[in-house]
């Protein structure tokens, strides 16, 4: 096993992709391991990846890529700004608010940042906000967003240890909003910067609504078919595909071009992300072998501090190891170590995952190393010292929030008991 993690640490200083790095230490393992065959790479490797859930997420990125089109992020914005554009922060509430209504469409935090990033941020600098703050708050704002469902880490965190997908969706919905609410919060109580946007007519409002409606349409549509029992997260990934080529196309704003692109794009994706599954698949099994998550568990218990303690523990370890690893891969490397340990200590699956999930979208956007990070810079064309200081207080926000939550179990486990998703 010491020999598999530090095979794993040279990949990765060396630069080799994520799931090469995953599967080839997890290969060096077996190889020291006498009276294993080989040949379990194949069967592990394959067997991760036969899963009929997987399959939502090719098509809850392809679902993000087509609405991301047609002008739909300008749409929400423009329904962000008529709602909260007026209040104190103006511009900077506007981006908190149209990152929640566009993370309910895409399924992805760095598209959340490019996306919604691409629009508020030349908006905000001509607003006369400072590159590195107008930075800062989109960064902020799309680490929020990975709360919002669909989420695709969220539903590979449920094919991987086998917790309902519209379990999570829903537990994510108050921990966003609290998050949300905290960030507005921050804005509003800081203070600085231009002034807001003039109160808009109760006419300009409802235009506004309109021209969003198709957009907020997705949402609805998935999140009634998963809580309703109408269909499973992979038909409604399916059904999530075949609303935003209609609204492409209502829009007239969907190509032939972009529709294909846009699948090349998501097979990608996909790839990447099924490989990663496949090689983490192949260092977990290891990891069982080992006996590391039982050895781990006495270590902690030895120690003391109980579930709690365990709790902030993690917290600290997911926000390094998030920030290292891009977020999933760091996930499906923590998830065959934690996760048993974790049911050991009587903490919930459904409420570890959420708690894995927040601290996930802070780690995306941490200075220096957060690869969300450097999209929302290359946005802005600020200086990384200067967006670093600019982001900090929203993180230590942030990260408030994320102990809140993993303190709190009942604000996560609330709203899907109240649905009859989780018991």
């Amino acid at each position: 096993m010491i020999a598999a993690l530090v095979a794993f640490a040279g990949f990765v200083a060396i630069g080799a992709p994520i799931a090469f790095a995953l599967g080839a230490a997890a290969a060096m393992g077996l190889w020291l391991l006498d009276g294993v065959p080989l040949t379990i790479i194949a069967s592990r490797s394959f067997g991760a990846i036969d899963s009929f859930t997987f399959l939502a997420i090719p098509f809850f990125i392809l679902a993000g890529e087509l609405m991301e089109t047609g002008g739909i992020s300008r749409r929400l914005i423009a329904l962000a700004t008529a709602m909260v554009g007026h209040i104190r922060g103006g511009l900077a509430n506007v981006t908190v608010v149209a990152m929640m209504l566009f993370s309910g469409v895409s399924g992805s935090t760095n598209a959340d940042a490019a996306a919604v990033g691409s629009v508020m941020i030349p908006n905000m600098r001509r607003a006369g906000w400072p590159a590195e703050r107008a930075g800062a708050v989109v960064a902020a704002s799309a680490g929020m967003g990975i709360l919002v469902p669909p989420c695709l880490t969220m539903v590979v965190y449920g094919s991987v240890t086998n917790t309902s997908i519209a379990a999570l969706f829903a537990a994510g919905l108050l921990p966003a909003l609290v998050m949300a609410g905290a960030l507005l919060l921050h804005i509003r109580l800081e203070g600085a910067g231009p002034a807001p946007e003039p109160r808009p007519s109760a006419a300009a409002r409802l235009a506004a609504l309109r021209g969003a409606g198709l957009a907020l349409g997705l949402p609805l549509i998935i999140f009634g078919g998963i809580l309703g029992g109408v269909f499973t997260p992979t038909e409604a990934a399916v059904v999530a595909v075949a609303y935003a080529i209609l609204a492409g196309l209502l829009h007239r704003e969907l190509s032939w071009g972009f529709f294909w692109a846009a699948v090349v794009r998501s097979g990608i994706s996909t790839g990447a992300v099924m490989l990663m599954i496949a090689g983490a698949n192949i260092l977990a099994w290891l990891l069982t072998v080992e006996q590391v998550p039982q050895t781990l568990a006495a270590l902690i218990a030895a120690l003391g501090g109980g579930k709690w303690g365990f709790l902030l523990f993690s917290l600290v370890v997911f926000l390094v190891l998030f920030a290292l690893l891009d977020g999933v891969p760091g996930m499906l490397m923590i998830i065959p170590v934690f996760v048993p340990i974790a049911r050991e200590l009587g903490i919930d699956p459904l409420h570890y995952g959420l708690v894995m999930t927040t601290v996930m979208g802070i780690a995306l956007f941490l200075p220096p190393l957060g690869v969300g990070l450097y999209i929302v810079l290359g946005i802005s064309g600020a200086t990384l010292p200067a967006m670093s200081r600019a982001l900090a207080p929203y993180l230590l926000t942030m990260s408030l929030v994320a102990v809140l939550v993993a303190l709190w179990p009942d604000l996560v486990l609330a709203l899907p008991r109240l649905m009859g998703l989780h018991v």
